[in-house]
């Protein structure tokens, strides 16, 4: 089953070269992290903006004061780009979506450079909260 989603992913990149195979399989991860996290049913669907809450989330989880580099890397700079990985997801199959989803719910819903700051471990930051 990854297998065949990381094929699919490969077909999308030919046509999209932006985004690397990890930000797409990242942006699964996300939404799985997310409906674990909120106890969501299977299958349960969940708005741009919710999958995006669980995108910083998990990526400040699991890469820390790298996040923003990690992500960079891959292709992601912004939460619109986490709206194309997911629409590219869902014109391939991948994903679904219902009527009232569109593109614009990941537009501007926040910056990444105050969102995965690189001082997140800094001794300012800890003293802070």
């Amino acid at each position: 089953m990854l297998n065949d989603f990381i094929k699919d992913v490969k077909k999308i990149i030919r046509t999209d070269k932006r985004f690397q195979v990890e930000a797409y399989t990242f942006v699964m991860e996300c939404l799985h992290f997310y409906t674990q996290n909120k106890k969501l049913p299977t299958g349960k669907h969940i708005t741009g903006r919710e999958l995006l809450l669980g995108f910083r989330d998990y990526a400040q989880k699991s890469f820390g004061p790298m996040a923003k580099f990690t992500l960079n890397l891959w292709g992601i700079h912004t939460t619109q780009d986490v709206g194309d990985i997911v629409y590219n997801m869902i014109d391939k199959g991948l994903m679904g979506r219902e009527e009232a989803d569109s593109l614009d719910d990941f537009k501007d819903v926040y910056n990444f450079d105050d969102i995965f700051k690189e001082d997140y471990f800094s001794e300012e930051a800890i003293n802070n909260s």
